[in-house]
């Protein structure tokens, strides 16, 4: 079993107050190490196309969002459609940082707390509730479309989401509607591009 997958199954079935660590005790981050977008070619991120390489082979490679790119790897749809081929993909990968930030897990909903109370993570319904959650949160960082034209209205994977795009603003490529500034595409490959986001989407 992966590694991330064996932490988000302890964590799940320990208590409430043993899965609220920050991330950073079990991830090294690291939201220095990008090389931003050229602000006179907003368009041509310092990042070579990888024409032969897959977001697949790509995902785990960059240290500040390899909490999200574990996370990617554990939906097995998603796991999927990054390392076919045939489809584009547009990956808005959350920093660390971001995912840190969060007031919850990704894991988290509310509205399970509401109806199942603190021990709503527990047991083998727990965990499902728990991986529907994570599915969640990756379907609604993955937009199948690249290449993704500014301005071009588009919707994630997740169901019934609503529409984004991304604009140019100050110099800076800024998704919208949320206003989620662009740190840098990190990679541009055979099945499209992974691009590292400063905050986390709301989707909810």
């Amino acid at each position: 079993m992966r590694f991330l997958s064996t932490y988000i199954l302890f964590m799940l079935t320990a208590p409430t107050s043993a899965y609220r660590p920050s991330f950073d005790k079990f991830f090294a981050l690291d939201t220095d190490s990008q090389i931003p977008l050229d602000p006179t070619m907003p368009d041509k991120p310092q990042t070579l196309s990888q024409p032969g390489v897959l977001i697949s082979d790509v995902m785990g490679r960059d240290r500040s969002i390899n909490v999200f790119a574990g996370f990617a790897r554990d939906v097995e749809a998603v796991a999927s459609r990054l390392d076919d081929s045939s489809v584009n993909s547009t990956v808005l990968a959350p920093l660390n940082s971001a995912i840190d930030k969060l007031p919850g897990k990704p894991w988290e909903d509310q509205n399970d707390y509401n109806d199942f109370g603190a021990t709503a993570y527990n047991g083998d319904d727990g965990q499902e509730r728990a991986r529907r959650n994570i599915k969640r949160f990756v379907q609604a960082h993955i937009v199948p479309t690249s290449p993704w034209k500014e301005n071009e209205r588009s919707r994630s994977l997740l169901d019934g989401d609503k529409e984004i795009w991304w604009e140019m603003k100050d110099g800076a490529m800024m998704l919208q509607p949320d206003g989620i500034e662009v740190q840098n595409i990190a990679s541009k490959v055979g099945n499209g591009e992974v691009w590292i986001i400063k905050s986390v989407r709301n989707y909810t």
